[in-house]
C-alpha cells in the first residue's frame, strides 16, 4: 500500500511539477482517494526488469528515428508477441508503452494477457 501511494504521490507531483506543501498535501489526499488496484502482490523483480527495458528502449528509439531518416522503410508487418507470464495491469502497461515508444513498432490490440499484437516496419531484403 504505502509503495502504491508513493507511486500516485510521485506522479501527482510530476504532472503538476509544483513542490509546494499545499500541492503536496492535495496529492497526498487524492492519492488516498483513488480506488486501490486488485492485483496480486506487487513483484518488484519484474517491475525492475520492465524499467530497465524502458531505459534501453529510450537510446534504441533515437537510433531508430535516425534510421528511418537516412534509409526509409518500405515493409510492414504484424505479429504477436506473447505477454510474460503473472503480468500486472501496471507491467502490462509498461510493456505496451515500451513497445510503442520505438518509432517502428506500435501494440494494435491486447488479447486479455495472452498476447500483444503488434504492427512493424522493416527495410524489404533485396
Amino acid at each position: 500500500m504505502i509503495g502504491d501511494l508513493v507511486f500516485r504521490l510521485s506522479l501527482w507531483l510530476l504532472l503538476t511539477a509544483n513542490l509546494s506543501l499545499g500541492n503536496l498535501l492535495i496529492g497526498l489526499v487524492i492519492s488516498l482517494l483513488l480506488p486501490r488496484s486488485k492485483t496480486s502482490g506487487l513483484r518488484w523483480k519484474d517491475w525492475i526488469q520492465g524499467l530497465a527495458q524502458t531505459l534501453v528502449a529510450i537510446p534504441q528509439a533515437y537510433a531508430e528515428a535516425v534510421e528511418l531518416m537516412v534509409r526509409p522503410h518500405d515493409q510492414e508487418t504484424r505479429v504477436s508477441e506473447p505477454v510474460p507470464p503473472r503480468r500486472s495491469e501496471g507491467l502490462i502497461f509498461l510493456d505496451i508503452f515500451r513497445i510503442t515508444f520505438t518509432p517502428k513498432t506500435i501494440v494494435i490490440n491486447h488479447h486479455d494477457g495472452d498476447r500483444y499484437d503488434i504492427h512493424q516496419l522493416q527495410r524489404r531484403q533485396r
